[in-house]
């Protein structure tokens, strides 16, 4: 068995062979973010300089709305300071008379089914069948057909009995898949699967029979564990974040292994970490046409309302992308002042910053044919929104442009409306997945719900 990060050493040579191209912006657009190249190689940004002039790319809830387009780069970062004053959770209601989801024009809301335990990640099965975790009970449920009132047809519990699930994947790729793989916060397992199955015809299989497990956050650690794999179908990538908000490393044990995706074969063996310094990568995604890895990334806190983007970024392979010492590029962590400067220029800009402490979550890329043509392609992410911000930010979720197989830098909100004017959260989406049909589906473990987006045109009603 490969040997593991445990040392800086492993980090260190991790962000060294991380020294690779970081396509994701244009030339123009890498120095209007006020970002260089090391030697040609990876992208980095240099120590921070004064705030533009002009508006704040810095948004909270009364202004994100569908079609509002934001986007951050490095110049627009204030400069770091330590504030743990700011503890601001959401204390989540009943969804008020009239509350619902909002989308962009021509775009169509139904409530496909409620009264879930907490619905986390969601993914659709090859014949079309949906899939859900609910990850505090331990349980898989699949949800099948469509009324004409937007509801599901049918549903039932698939396999119960998880630890902590959250990542579900089908293998091999194609039509007729013989395993659901499931990440426990601790573990890999595997169920034998037919298409069509309504429950699990046999037990689970160990794959991976220990990961770093963690509890629930606020002391707890980060629990949620994604998987998904390789295109060619060799390669499995498990992602796992950090036990803490910003510990050393250096001196914390228990974030050995942690803060990065780590690779397998399907088997489970040949442990490896694929890239490093990613604090909670809570949902990852291959992309379709280049199979680059991409990851939808929760950034540390208490460094103030906007301080530090959440990010979404294809990940180069031995990459390194800063945590805990520096944070987008080779801005420097004030709380591990002067650690480690060899990493400083070899630490990765993700491709698209997003709101502080948005807790971006589950992400896809579009490959349905219902919605319209430019949305082809592109990344959507359930952003569940924060609670180290003194204004909120997230509860939607967003849409990423892609121009080919590169973000251009920019997200826009697509779905709104879980926050009341008055600031009171009734809806918090964690998942998100493409039905057969091309509609979105979307969980939400605020309301305990699985939202459908679909398109109608200009006639379409939300």
């Amino acid at each position: 068995m490969a040997s593991f990060r445990g040392t800086v050493s492993g980090w260190v040579a991790g962000a060294l062979a991380g020294l690779v191209l970081v396509a994701g912006v244009d030339r123009a657009e890498a120095a209007d973010a006020g970002v260089r190249n090391v030697d040609g190689g990876a992208k980095v940004a240099p120590a921070p300089a004064a705030k533009p002039a002009g508006p704040s790319p810095f948004t909270d809830y009364t202004v994100e709305r569908p079609g509002k387009r934001v986007k951050i780069t490095a110049a627009d970062l204030p400069a770091a300071r330590v504030n743990r004053d700011v503890d601001n959770p959401p204390r989540v209601v009943k969804r008020p008379k009239g509350a619902w989801p909002q989308a962009p024009a021509g775009f169509k809301v139904d409530l496909y089914a409620e009264g879930l335990a907490e619905p986390r990640l969601i993914r659709t099965a090859p014949n079309g069948d949906i899939f859900v975790v609910e990850s505090k009970t331990g349980v898989l449920k699949v949800f099948r057909g469509l009324l004409a009132t937007g509801k599901a047809a049918w549903s039932g519990v698939f396999a119960k009995g998880f630890s902590w699930p959250f990542g579900i994947a089908f293998y091999p790729a194609g039509n007729d898949p013989r395993w659901i793989y499931v990440a426990n916060t601790d573990s890999v397992v595997r169920l034998p699967y037919k298409s069509g199955d309504s429950e699990a015809r046999g037990p689970a299989e160990t794959v991976v029979a220990e990961l770093p497990g963690g509890g629930r956050l606020r002391g707890g650690g980060h629990w949620t564990r994604d998987i998904a794999f390789s295109r060619d179908g060799k390669r499995m990538f498990v992602s796992v974040g950090s036990k803490s908000n910003v510990d050393d490393p250096d001196t914390t044990p228990a974030e050995k292994e942690r803060a990065d995706v780590l690779e397998f074969t399907p088997d489970g063996g040949g442990r490896r970490i694929y890239a490093s310094g990613i604090r909670n990568a809570v949902g990852i995604a291959v992309h379709p046409r280049s199979g680059e890895l991409w990851v939808s990334v929760n950034e540390r806190d208490e460094l103030g309302d906007n301080l530090v983007p959440d990010y979404i970024t294809h990940v180069e392979e031995g990459g390194f992308y800063g945590w805990p010492w520096y944070y987008i590029g080779g801005n420097p962590d004030p709380r591990h002042k002067g650690k480690h400067p060899e990493l400083k220029a070899t630490t990765i800009v993700p491709d698209v910053l997003l709101q502080p402490h948005s807790a971006s979550l589950q992400m896809l890329f579009y490959d349905g044919k219902q919605f319209p043509a430019e949305y082809s392609g592109d990344i959507f992410a359930a952003e569940h929104g924060s609670w180290n911000k003194t204004a909120r930010t997230g509860y939607t979720v967003i849409r990423v442009p892609m121009r080919g197989t590169r973000a251009t830098g920019e997200y826009e909100i697509f779905l709104s409306g879980f926050v009341t004017a008055g600031g009171e959260v009734w809806g918090r989406p964690v998942g998100l997945t493409v039905a057969k049909d091309g509609a979105l589906l979307v969980s939400d473990d605020g309301s305990n719900s699985l939202w459908r987006v679909s398109y109608g045109g200009a006639g379409g009603k939300k």
